[in-house]
């Protein structure tokens, strides 16, 4: 289908798509089968400019919005979505800095981001505050000029790899979920440091570490916004960060069908390649209808979180359902199309397959999007009366 792209996003598109092709696919596996760190990718993308695609000009990004980051995610991820999970987390850590930060935070802080020198993650999950993100423990204490950290986050996306940390820690335990409040963290701070590096099923290029606070020191220039809009700014980046999982949802899904459709091309049964059997035919065909029918999804809410017209918190968590509900439907459809082989590492289908099941998980899970788009609709049919 033709989505009207601008001169410039296609350029996005087609960058992203050769970097994907010529550095990602190369080394997926190795990533994968190592547990490693994508340092050489993430310093080519770097290089191409696509940290910044979303940050404005002024603090050097390109100036673009949603819809320019999702066109680089989607062609990451039909690569390898643990290398993509490495580059959208940097959004996600920016994004409270872009919304909620100062003129002097800003400028600090997204210049490095926009321009790869430092890789950024954010912090809200804890081991017993996961779907239920009001339940955080980490606090902050006012000390002068100072807050005090103490507490864990876990499951943290370029933990220990990045430098810069958007931190979510409670100042007021007395107001609950109003008490909490987002911090600008730097690594190297006294008194922050990192759990080990977990063993996941999937995205296994990805980084996750625990992050540890003991009596960390955190200026009060660091406070994002003001005290108490801590669990507002963490809606708020994931209502606009879930578009980007759909993006990893639709490109994920795309880079399985495509791998099939070539399988299925070369793999002879019977005297006759597979893809002339319409079992395979059909199964290949919901394949593509259902990645098409996501990727319109993923790009009108990005364009409508780029138009700036309304709230998108429903049209996102639908985003992140639907795409992330194909991902784990196609890349099964892969693999079985692949047989035996497609349970084997030698073939791309089984990492796929593998690393399709976080997108159900993180950011919020599919069941916690469902409530989201299920209170939505309660309250428009209560303005509807």
């Amino acid at each position: 289908m033709d989505y009207f792209l601008t001169d410039a996003q296609k350029a996005i598109r087609d960058i992203t798509r050769k970097i994907a092709i010529e550095k990602v696919v190369p080394a997926r596996a190795e990533l994968d089968e190592k547990e490693e760190f994508p340092h050489e990718i993430m310093k080519f993308l770097a290089q191409a400019d696509l940290f910044g695609l979303y940050i404005p000009e002024e603090y050097g990004g390109f100036g673009g919005g949603s819809t320019e980051l999702v066109l680089a995610v989607e062609e990451l991820s039909a690569a390898c979505l643990g290398v993509s999970t490495t580059f959208a987390a940097n959004a996600l850590a920016a994004y409270p800095i872009l919304l909620f930060g100062s003129e002097e935070q800003k400028k600090r802080y997204l210049s490095y981001i926009s321009s790869g020198k430092k890789l950024a993650a954010f912090g809200l999950t804890e081991p017993g505050a996961g779907s239920d993100a009001a339940a955080i423990q980490t606090t902050a204490k006012k000390e002068g000029e100072n807050y005090i950290l103490n507490g864990t986050k876990q499951w943290i996306t370029n933990g220990g790899e990045a430098d810069i940390y958007t931190i979510i820690a409670i100042t007021d335990k007395t107001k609950g979920s109003r008490g909490a409040s987002a911090f600008i963290v730097e690594k190297g701070t006294p008194g922050f440091g990192f759990g080990k590096k977990e063993k996941k099923m999937g995205i296994r290029a990805s980084s996750t570490r625990e992050l540890v606070f003991e009596n960390c020191p955190v200026s009060k220039e660091n406070l994002l916004s003001k005290e108490g809009m801590g669990f507002i700014i963490a809606m708020r980046t994931l209502d606009i960060s879930r578009v980007g999982i759909g993006a990893q949802g639709i490109g994920l899904a795309q880079g399985a069908l495509d791998e099939a459709v070539k399988y299925a091309r070369q793999r002879y049964q019977f005297g006759k390649p597979i893809i002339s059997f319409q079992a395979i035919q059909h199964m290949l065909a919901d394949m593509a209808i259902m990645t098409e029918a996501a990727r319109a999804l993923v790009y009108s809410t990005a364009r409508l979180i780029d138009s700036g017209t309304k709230e998108y918190s429903k049209e996102s968590a639908m985003t992140k359902v639907f795409a992330s509900d194909v991902a784990m439907k196609v890349t099964t459809d892969a693999v079985q199309i692949f047989g035996g082989y497609g349970y084997m590492r030698e073939y791309p289908a089984e990492k796929m397959m593998r690393d399709a099941k976080i997108l159900q998980i993180y950011e919020g899970t599919n069941q916690i999007q469902r409530n989201i788009i299920g209170q939505a609709l309660i309250k428009e049919a209560a303005g509807k009366k």
